[in-house]
């Protein structure tokens, strides 16, 4: 976008924004059953952590356990997001009812976030990426990380959501601990989306791209540990948008 705003040659853009490497093309294969395999670990991990969590953990706030555990649960509801996103493709499950099945049931669980309703918007970023098309990018004028992320939200949250999220807020708290409920529920949530923000959308697409960079995207370096723990793999954002039949648990094939 700001490409568009602020032309400038394109021999300059090329001379500070080399080319990317081409990633390895990775062949599409069967999925078998191992996309499923993945989506039930993430959202039986999930749950039952949560279910401890919030019945029967009583946390020691001055040690660093339940940080840890905050974080641990971030990570899981960020696997919750990025098993929506792979439904979004498809690849999930090659059963179309049951990999949209999963999409929804992924995607609700966090934050009740409406399947049908992201999968044109996602698919809108792939096509129009980085440009005013693209309801994941920023608006031109206003590139910084917060006020990207204000027009994000704005994107994808919706009224529907906010109300859920108070209704389910003030249910649980009739049942578990309020201090519980905020840490490993609420909070997790929150960090999981700026996560998600961060590594899949920031840091890939912001300032300018090289003319031959066809995706608008850049790439964190190969380190496939930090690759997973960050944001299951989608650091590796040019290669997700260069091979999007790859499953997260697929993408690290491509470094």
């Amino acid at each position: 976008m700001s490409e568009l705003m602020h032309p400038v040659s394109g021999a300059a853009v090329a001379a500070s924004h080399p080319a990317p490497v081409r990633p390895a093309r990775v062949k599409p294969a069967p999925l078998g059953g191992w996309g499923v395999l993945a989506a039930l670990l993430i959202i039986g991990s999930w749950a039952g952590l949560l279910t401890f969590l919030l019945a029967f953990y009583q946390p020691d706030w001055r040690t660093p356990w339940p940080y840890l555990l905050a974080l641990l649960q971030t990570h899981l509801y960020t696997g919750l997001f990025i098993t929506a996103h792979d439904a979004m493709h498809g690849v999930v499950s090659p059963r179309k009812w049951l990999n949209n099945a999963l999409g929804l049931l992924t995607a609700g669980l966090f934050a009740f976030n409406w399947f049908p309703g992201m999968l044109p918007k996602h698919h809108a970023h792939h096509r129009h990426v980085a440009t005013e098309h693209d309801p994941d990018f920023h608006d031109g004028r206003h590139p910084g990380f917060l006020p990207w992320f204000a027009r994000f939200a704005w994107n994808y949250v919706t009224l529907g959501q906010v109300v859920l999220m108070a209704v389910t807020y003030n249910v649980l708290k009739l049942f578990f601990p309020q201090a519980n409920v905020i840490t490993f529920w609420m909070l997790p949530a929150v960090l999981a989306t700026l996560q998600l923000f961060f590594f899949g959308t920031y840091l890939p697409h912001r300032g300018e791209h090289a003319p031959d960079n066809l995706h608008k995207a850049r790439s964190q370096f190969r380190h496939h540990l930090w690759a997973f723990v960050s944001c299951y793999f989608f650091g590796y954002h040019y290669e997700h948008h260069d091979q999007p039949y790859l499953p997260w648990w697929r993408l690290w094939r491509t470094k």
